[in-house]
């Protein structure tokens, strides 16, 4: 590990340098690339010569214990060295969640797919509760949710919805959410008061910019249809919703804003592109699976993550074992320490990873 850092400090120093000639100066497009990498490498470079320089003083101060012939000094070089030894070994636990490989897609917005699974009426609306509650968490985090597609059940529900989440680090909040989300409760249509049980499927995908997937314009047909849902009579008219479909590989994907075509035929090719990267992801972690243990879940969309039991107002992550007594104010959008248990579970997966690479 040590090596490495050497080498993060030494090219922090590097990009220091480089930044202060009029060259680089004089080209502001290299100029923001070299401070966006130097930003990005700066808090390891400056634990590490924090951590050096600890290392000098301890060597100092224990130089110090063992040769000072007064007794009150040694005993305070002595208190020194264990003061810098604890200082010492935070910064080297600071350097090792630092140099945990980052997931370069945590900063990007994200599409949420909801879907309604076994339950009937009762998973459709509780796709529903969690559209509300996934909207609510993201306006607490300053985040903007877009309903890109929905599909309405008769009573209120939906058989599915597509969403468009945009703000800071929206993937790294939301990709913990795939999976399968169980429900139990006595639904609204249910007359003897019986619990059942239901459940929704989530997908969450990072969005794909253009120039990592090539699509080649003969491989689609774009179709044009008028919208559903509320738009009064410009929906009525116009035909202003777009389905894409990805011939070699059969992707469908669909956006219905009711004012703008442009706009929806955007959004449809951003959702496309992030179909067809999950698909390459899938593809390549099928083939990781076999040489490494998944920690905090797959995502696969099969795998049962959690379970929202509403009689005992408790929610469980069956991946943390996290288990909290708050429904209530979790479908309110009070699904931070939920992300939070998952998200350091997660570094504590790739620190342990890490770890055994380096023994």
């Amino acid at each position: 590990m040590f090596e490495r850092l050497e080498r993060v400090a030494a090219r922090y120093e590097e990009l220091g340098d480089a930044l202060a000639t009029n060259e680089i100066a004089a080209d502001p497009e290299r100029s923001i690339k070299f401070l966006r990498e130097r930003a990005g490498i700066e808090q390891v470079a400056l634990a590490y010569r924090q951590l050096q320089g600890l290392v000098r003083e301890m060597e100092e101060a224990s130089q110090l214990a063992d040769t000072e012939a007064d007794l009150e000094m040694r005993t305070m070089a002595r208190e020194e060295v264990q003061r810098l030894q604890a200082e010492r070994a935070s910064v080297e636990t600071t350097l090792r969640e630092l140099m945990i490989p980052r997931d370069p897609r945590d900063d990007n917005n994200c599409v949420v797919e909801i879907r309604a699974g076994t339950g009937g009426e009762e998973a459709g609306l509780f796709c529903g509760d969690l559209l509300k509650l996934y909207s609510r968490f993201a306006e607490k985090r300053g985040m903007q949710i877009e309903v890109l597609s929905s599909n309405e059940t008769e009573i209120g529900g939906f058989k599915e919805v597509v969403l468009f989440v945009q703000g800071p680090r929206a993937f790294a909040q939301f990709k913990h959410e795939s999976g399968t989300h169980r429900v139990q409760r006595v639904p609204a249509t249910e007359a003897q008061g019986r619990v059942h049980t239901s459940a929704c499927t989530v997908a969450v995908l990072p969005e794909i910019e253009e120039v990592e997937i090539d699509i080649r314009e003969g491989d689609l047909r774009i179709d044009t249809y008028r919208a559903s849902g509320s738009g009064g009579q410009h929906v009525n008219r116009t035909d202003s919703a777009v389905r894409i479909t990805h011939m070699p590989t059969g992707i469908v994907t669909q956006c219905q804003d009711e004012r703008s075509q442009h706009k929806n035929k955007a959004r449809a090719m951003m959702q496309l592109r992030t179909k067809l990267f999950d698909q390459l992801q899938q593809a390549a972690n099928a083939t990781m699976a076999a040489n490494r243990k998944e920690q905090v879940g797959s995502g696969d969309r099969s795998e049962r993550i959690r379970t929202y039991n509403f009689p005992q107002n408790r929610l469980t992550d069956h991946r943390v074992n996290l288990t909290v007594y708050n429904l209530d104010q979790v479908m309110q959008g009070a699904l931070d320490d939920v992300v939070a248990s998952l998200l350091a579970a997660e570094k504590a997966a790739l620190l342990a990873q890490e770890t055994d690479q380096n023994q």
